[in-house]
């Protein structure tokens, strides 16, 4: 048993003496500090996901609320957008014809103190006091009176009616603009223009009812007139005169 020991010993003292004579640049021993340990916290490392997320969450929602934002200053700028197109100078145009027309009605006119001082000459009253020869002519004016009004009736037809294909056209752009129309405004000026077109429509259709009231009422007027005139013309055939007187006639001539 002694010797035993003493075998343990002296290889004990052996292994320890070959550990230490080894040098320390072949097998460096390295020793962490206290403070250079890593240690892993799960509870902080779970609060540090979490915050991360919520603050990933509100970036998103800035992002979503940046883009709302952005279309609707999209949605702003379309509904503010003008309509490219504009009918106006066309309808312009249609009225500026029809007006033309109508103010070049031929003998009276479409003017009031016209109008009171021919019914106060040419179609007044046959009085007795007037000459046959002036009774003729004013018929005669009244004719040619009705016959320009008649004129100038189918003239202005005839300009509304060529009115039609441009208003049809213009209709047909004004829907087809409104139909894609991008914003509300541009909807809006669309249908502003269609009232518009529609304005023009009623002014031609005012045209054509005053030029036929005119032909209708120089006529009538004419008719009235000569039913008057007839009345003296006929009572100065019958008021008896100073009647036939015979007189003395030659019916061949001679030598």
């Amino acid at each position: 048993m002694t010797l035993r020991r003493c075998r343990r010993r002296s290889f004990g003292g052996l292994f320890a003496a070959s550990i230490l004579s080894v040098p320390l640049a072949t097998s460096p021993l390295i020793v962490a500090p206290a403070h250079a340990i890593i240690v892993f916290d799960p509870t902080n490392y779970v609060q540090n996901v979490l915050q991360a997320a919520r603050a990933l969450e509100q970036i998103t929602n800035q992002i979503t609320s940046l883009q709302n934002e952005a279309q609707m200053l999209i949605n702003q700028a379309r509904n503010l957008a003008n309509l490219p197109y504009s009918s106006l100078q066309q309808l312009q145009q249609s009225i500026a014809r029809t007006q033309a027309l109508l103010a070049q009605a031929q003998n009276i006119a479409y003017d009031v103190q016209k109008i009171d001082q021919a019914f106060n000459t040419t179609y007044g009253t046959a009085s007795t006091s007037t000459s046959s020869a002036t009774l003729i002519a004013n018929a005669k004016t009244r004719w040619q009176n009705s016959i320009a009004g008649l004129q100038d009736a189918m003239r202005v037809q005839a300009t509304v009616v060529g009115n039609l294909d441009t208003n049809r056209s213009q209709m047909s752009a004004l829907v087809g603009e409104s139909q894609a129309a991008t914003g509300a405004l541009q909807a809006t000026q669309a249908g502003n223009q269609l009232l518009a077109l529609q304005a023009q429509q009623l002014a031609d259709l005012t045209a054509v009812l005053a030029a036929n009231g005119r032909a209708q009422a120089l006529t009538d007027a004419e008719h009235a007139a000569a039913a008057d005139q007839g009345r003296e013309q006929r009572r100065r055939f019958l008021t008896p005169g100073t009647g036939y007187q015979a007189g003395s006639a030659k019916m061949f001539y001679g030598n």
